[in-house]
């Protein structure tokens, strides 16, 4: 296997081995230290790699984006995330979070005022339809509150997607999860004294899932994908992140012995079908011509296409 497909490969396992590794560290750190540690970790380890990357400083002018991204895509998606998960097993969070495309496409039409296709239209419908049906598929049939706040993390990692795209025309995809992982880092200070409380009495597989957590799918885990998409058409790397959910699914049932109920695996059957849809739509020709662009550019120049990442 070609070096691309190997760090393809990592990044869906990487990703995937999050959301269990979540459910891990939760009862030692409790959600506030678990978020805390995780983006702290994962901010040292990419300020390690900057150099190696020739980060550069970010522009004043796109400080605010910078800000909504770190805000919602790291601080708000991980706390969120975690809240979930503490109700949510860790297949189940991964089904969910795997429709986070939906908000981006419905966002980008609302703000940016990218073009709804008949494709994208119906992909969102039954993708929200499939959300919904994991939502209600608890032992009584009523909302679980754990599956809407791990759908609240969906959005929010949608709305990351939107507020990076235009960041991607200007900095490289390594570039801009920097920024937002440190930018996010910032927004969950305010309970570093919660966490160092946590922390003093976490046990140690806690610890560990949070330094996993933080190295692995959080660092080494955007320095793989970024490698792998700058190396391979966009359709190849995107259609890769469809295996998240069924891996994380495979990696919950050995690890933490979780079994999906099978009206959640329709649902997410359902979810990912959708995605599907909405990433099928024929771009036009200012869309192909902005490909062809991107295709001629250095390596080190291309961004990270929008993607549903892991836990």
């Amino acid at each position: 296997m070609p070096l691309h497909g190997v760090a393809l490969l990592a990044t869906v396992v990487l990703w995937a081995s999050a959301f269990p590794a979540i459910r891990v560290g939760l009862p030692g750190l409790g959600v506030a230290g678990l978020s805390v540690w995780r983006l702290v970790v994962a901010s040292v380890a990419l300020a390690c790699l900057a150099p190696l990357f020739k980060v550069r400083p970010p522009h004043r002018r796109d400080l605010g984006l910078i800000l909504l991204a770190g805000f919602a895509g790291m601080a708000a998606y991980q706390v969120l995330l975690n809240w979930g998960e503490v109700h949510v097993a860790a297949g189940t969070a991964s089904l969910l979070v795997a429709i986070a495309p939906v908000f981006s496409v419905l966002l980008s039409a609302g703000f940016l005022r990218t073009r709804l296709t008949p494709s994208t239209v119906v992909g969102s419908s039954v993708a929200l339809l499939g959300a919904a049906v994991i939502s209600l598929s608890g032992d009584s049939v009523h909302l679980s509150l754990g599956a809407v706040v791990v759908l609240v993390a969906a959005f929010a990692q949608g709305t990351y997607h939107v507020a990076i795209k235009p960041l991607l025309d200007r900095y490289t995809g390594f570039e801009v999860a920097c920024y937002a992982m440190w930018s996010g880092t910032l927004f969950v200070l305010p309970m570093l004294p919660t966490a160092v409380h946590r922390l003093a009495e976490a046990p140690s597989s806690a610890i560990v899932s949070a330094i996993y957590l933080g190295l692995l799918p959080s660092a080494v885990g955007f320095v793989t994908w970024s490698y792998a998409v700058a190396r391979l058409p966009v359709e190849r790397s995107t259609a890769a992140l469809y295996l998240v959910p069924p891996v994380a699914l495979v990696v919950a049932l050995v690890w933490l012995g979780e079994r999906p109920r099978p009206l959640e695996l329709v649902g997410g059957l359902m979810g990912i079908a959708g995605v599907i849809l909405i990433n099928r739509w024929r771009p036009n020709a200012g869309d192909q011509a902005r490909k062809q662009t991107h295709d001629r550019l250095p390596l080190r120049r291309r961004g990270i296409p929008l993607s549903s990442a892991g836990g």
